[in-house]
């Protein structure tokens, strides 16, 4: 019997080699949805890549000096650098420059002017050349794009219409028909509020101000614009209408469309329409997806707020970074990405929760069965509710991720995790195994355990395929029978007598106010990097180890006087100290309060660097820093001997 066919795309990207985490958000999902459907046995296809036409990036490459296509080559690696980084597991990545797409848009382009459906004509209107879109002056606003803000040009030039208004009354009744056509429902009211109900306009499709793209096939002046050449790219990555269409009849019509919100009025009305004038089957559903936010305003390297998934992936991992992105919010709505509300879930989540689960289960095997899985042969109190949560679980994840509730999912999955953990302290099996007459408990209590972490390595390997795996390893599975989705509906597919192995913990647990400044500086450094920032490397670091007394010199070393103390409100392990420098006033913030109390430090005289650039640490700012010794677990602040004037300079 053949398999089911998915076919899921995510639009191809601006090439750019600075993508930053708001970039990745709808790849990440697809990768999420695709591995899903591999795991319950589907044949799936799916689809990324890059729009590589166009007036920008033809000035792009004229200012460095390259021609377009040696310049997106050098971009294109990089992003496929960063997909494989992020461990996306894209079946065919797509380049609108490849010879095999340009000469189907064309096709596709003759085909839609043989019957009639595009003509010549001359366009006048405001074009905004990032976006690569032409506005009306009423779409204006304040004079500028809608989309993003920026200045547009009044443009007038001979060009190629679609006839787009041909279709208004067939997309309405699409939409009235099929309301899952576009999802969440909120995007499909503001097609039909925005653009549908006050009537569409035919659309141009050609340009001939610039050269760089495909040209249309019957006059060169011309080249074919965006919404046929990047928006074609969904068939013809399976070769439509070429000698080799066998993936285009195996899986046209696509599953899915994942879309950014900016985009789905491309996707959810031209594209259709270009479809039906082709007498082609429609994408059987349409995702808008929301945006990525940084502390809640849009990721943008003029504001200097944009957060990368690279140095996240250094520092904790693909699995918790995909975790996150796909458990923190819903993925049809805005989400705002927090440092320290990731860090906190990393901590909560995945290594309270489920790592511990992991390392406290395979631990107890090792110790009361010398590491060799029992079989289960007494059952007792609460067995049966946790193994109906287990087998009905996974019903429940199959819904809300074919619905792309990957949160809900996600939500689902640690309810059973939860449920587990709070298993183990009713059963309590350090007791079971002080007593021999209880060994056959201990064996099922042990054997649940391992059962359900089976269930729940299934479950998460879609969105954490690292985790998954891990877990299997160390409950020494390598059977794929007990691993595909199915098994996860039925209780005790697991064997006896297979031996466990355990692994380094799966999440180690954080220091959170420590965590939130390496991730920052990482984050600071990676900025840099790409952006063209020189840094000193680590082998200069390692050469310079020693510092002259210039450098020494420069810094400024004062004797400072604790007058008052307050707790930072929004840290615990941070102190508010207001120092006496003599005749000057200085707030220092300091990370001592496990070490300190307020009343430990009134009236201490302390050394401070008087001359270090402020900061500010969780809202506050900090004017300096004093200096103290660790070792270990002890801290002790620096001091003098003998009683000294605040102010006093360290020589």
């Amino acid at each position: 019997m053949s398999k089911k066919k998915y076919y899921v795309t995510t639009p191809i990207y601006y090439p750019s080699g600075n993508l930053h985490l708001g970039h990745t958000y709808c790849t990440v999902a697809a990768d999420a949805i695709a591995r899903y459907k591999r795991v319950q046995g589907y044949d799936v296809k799916f689809l990324t890549g890059t729009d590589e036409h166009g007036m920008k990036i033809e000035e792009v490459a004229k200012k460095k000096g390259l021609k377009p296509k040696e310049y997106l080559d050098g971009i294109i690696k990089t992003v496929k650098e960063l997909w494989k980084t992020l461990d996306i597991s894209y079946d065919y990545y797509i380049r609108t420059t490849d010879e095999k797409h340009k000469e189907i848009v064309q096709t596709i382009f003759q085909k839609l002017y043989d019957k009639g459906e595009i003509y010549k004509g001359t366009y006048e209107g405001h074009y905004c050349t990032p976006c690569e879109a032409f506005w009306t002056e009423s779409q204006l606003e304040d004079g500028k794009c809608p989309d993003c803000g920026r200045e547009v040009i009044l443009a007038k030039e001979e060009a190629y219409f679609f006839k787009l208004s041909k279709y208004q009354d067939r997309l309405m009744k699409l939409y009235e028909e099929n309301p899952e056509f576009l999802e969440p429902a909120s995007r499909r009211n503001e097609m039909l509020n925005n653009f549908l109900k006050p009537g569409l306009e035919d659309l141009c499709v050609t340009r001939s101000t610039f050269d760089w793209g495909v040209k249309v096939p019957f006059d060169d002046k011309h080249v074919i614009y965006v919404w046929i050449d990047a928006l074609s790219n969904y068939i013809t990555a399976l070769g439509y209408s070429t000698e080799n269409d066998e993936e285009y009849n195996k899986f046209w019509p696509a599953n899915v469309h994942l879309v950014g919100k900016e985009i789905v009025r491309f996707h959810a009305i031209i594209w259709p329409a270009i479809l039906m004038a082709l007498d082609l089957p429609l994408p059987k559903k349409i995702f808008g997806h929301g945006w990525i936010l940084f502390e809640n305003d849009k990721m943008s390297k003029s504001k200097g707020n944009v957060m990368y998934s690279e140095p996240i992936i250094k520092l904790y991992g693909i699995d918790a970074l995909k975790y996150f992105l796909l458990r923190e919010f819903p993925f049809g709505s805005d989400g705002s990405f927090a440092r320290e509300k990731f860090l906190k879930r990393v901590n909560s989540d995945l290594a309270n929760d489920l790592g511990n689960l992991v390392s406290r289960t395979v631990a107890m095997v090792q110790k009361y069965n010398d590491g060799i899985m029992p079989q289960p042969s007494v059952n007792g109190e609460y067995d049966d509710e946790l193994k109906d949560l287990a087998v009905s679980t996974p019903n429940i994840v199959e819904k809300n991720m074919d619905e792309f509730n990957f949160s809900v999912a996600l939500e689902n999955v640690w309810k059973l995790i939860s449920r587990t953990n709070k298993y183990i302290d009713e059963t309590m099996p350090w007791v079971l195994a002080k007593d021999e007459a209880q060994k056959g408990r201990l064996d099922t209590v042990l054997y649940n355990l391992c059962e359900t972490l089976r269930i729940i390595s299934v479950l998460i390997r879609p969105i954490m395929e690292k985790t998954s795996l891990s877990i299997q390893r160390q409950l020494g599975i390598d059977n794929a029978e007990i691993t595909n989705w199915e098994s996860t509906k039925q209780w005790g597919r697991l064997d006896g007598g297979i031996k466990v192995n355990k692994e380094a913990p799966l999440f180690p647990r954080l220091d959170i106010e420590k965590e939130l400044e390496r991730l920052s500086i990482e984050n600071q450094k990676f900025f840099e990097l790409k952006n063209g920032v020189k840094q000193e490397t680590k082998e200069a670091e390692e050469i310079e180890d020693y510092i002259t007394i210039d450098d020494f010199d420069k810094i400024d070393l004062k004797i400072a006087e604790v007058i008052e103390i307050e707790k930072h409100p929004k840290a615990d392990k941070l102190l508010v100290l207001q120092l006496s420098v003599g005749e000057e006033k200085r707030q220092v913030v300091s990370g001592i309060s496990k070490y300190y109390t307020p009343e430990d430090l009134i009236g201490k005289k302390v050394i401070l660097v008087a001359n270090l650039k402020p900061i500010k640490l969780r809202g506050i700012e900090s004017h300096g820093m004093i200096l103290a010794a660790s070792k270990g677990k002890k801290l002790t602040l620096a001091t003098v001997l003998e009683d000294i004037k605040s102010g006093a300079k360290v020589n």
